[in-house]
């Protein structure tokens, strides 16, 4: 299978930029947003990486409190302990590095090799490497963690870190990335590619004309211009992969259809009028799948919101997989 340019790195994650510090002996602590009240304005669940000299990676509230809580997490490195702070209104801390008025943030430090085991912080990271889905959960009190699968499906789905109801069991979503498999590299596929790319998709575009799925036309993006079955099978597809058909053409977007319907991926849609539609389903049903198995092909693809022209099509397509994702849509 020809790959036309290179496959670009994915950001490194939090828990990653930890471990590579603590490894070449600088140290480091994680400071993670566990709630937040008002206008707050970093989600629960946002991740900054502190070295024991002070960089930082990563950011728990745009620069508002970051400053306080450097000095806290060098603090935890020299005695290994947690700490969960609170900044808000009342605060005269907060005021002085500017948290936005009417906003409270609950922040927990943890030094690594200290109330963060190095062991733990290693199978986090090698579970993202292999896009693992797991929940990190730790008692805000004790500072005791653990990793669990299979756990937590709703907080999982919604992609929702956040403290229980006891009100001190702090739940880290960790899921692999979200990522787009697109077929075919036509002009909508050029509008949804960086629109998906800014709402945090890894992209793949695979068409086997040359001349369409170019690095001039998607500057950046991973190409295949292989068989469609055989590169999405190379892929693989997983709960956290969309699957948009957009060639128009049976001979393209079927063989993929069928190899995404025997997968997981959390979103299939197909480009095509109703008619078009219709016509694709008694393929399908003459290929062998049920009207159930069917009922996941989101087609015509995208929100019905009157979409005209490549750009609105895609606006349409990308609501549409977001809707699904967070279980707005079925």
């Amino acid at each position: 299978m020809a790959d036309t340019t290179d496959h670009p790195q994915s950001p490194a994650s939090a828990a990653q930029i930890a471990l590579d510090w603590h490894q070449a002996g600088q140290g480091a602590a994680l400071a993670t947003v566990v709630q937040t009240w008002g206008s707050a304005p970093r989600r629960v669940g946002a991740q900054l990486v502190v070295s024991g000299d002070g960089r930082l990676e990563g950011s728990v509230s745009g620069g508002c409190v970051e400053g306080a809580v450097v000095m806290e997490a060098q603090e935890a490195l020299v005695d290994g302990q947690h700490r969960v702070l609170e900044y808000g209104v009342s605060d005269g801390d907060a005021f002085a590095v500017g948290l936005a008025c009417g906003g409270t943030i609950r922040i927990l430090v943890e030094p690594v090799a200290g109330s963060l085991p190095v062991e733990l912080l290693t199978e986090l990271v090698a579970a993202q490497q292999a896009r693992e889905a797991l929940a990190y959960e730790v008692n805000l009190t004790t500072g005791k963690g653990s990793l669990l699968r299979d756990h937590y499906p709703d907080r999982m789905r919604l992609d929702r870190s956040g403290v229980e109801e006891d009100g001190e069991t702090f739940v880290a979503v960790h899921n692999p990335p979200l990522r787009l498999v697109v077929v075919g590299a036509v002009h909508i596929a050029q509008a949804l590619v960086p629109m998906a790319q800014l709402a945090g998709y890894d992209p793949a575009v695979i068409d086997p004309r040359a001349a369409f799925a170019s690095p001039e036309r998607f500057p950046g993006v991973t190409l295949l211009d292989d068989w469609p079955d055989e590169a999405v099978a190379a892929l693989g597809l997983d709960p956290r992969t969309a699957l948009v058909l957009l060639t128009h053409d049976p001979k393209l977007d079927d063989p993929a259809l069928q190899a995404g319907l025997r997968e997981s991926c959390f979103y299939i849609g197909a480009l095509g009028s109703k008619r078009t539609h219709a016509a694709r389903i008694e393929r399908m049903l003459a290929a062998g799948f049920s009207k159930q198995e069917l009922s996941r092909i989101h087609g015509p693809v995208g929100l019905d919101i009157g979409a005209a022209g490549p750009a609105e099509i895609a606006i349409a397509i990308l609501a549409e997989m977001t809707a699904v994702l967070r279980g707005r849509a079925t």
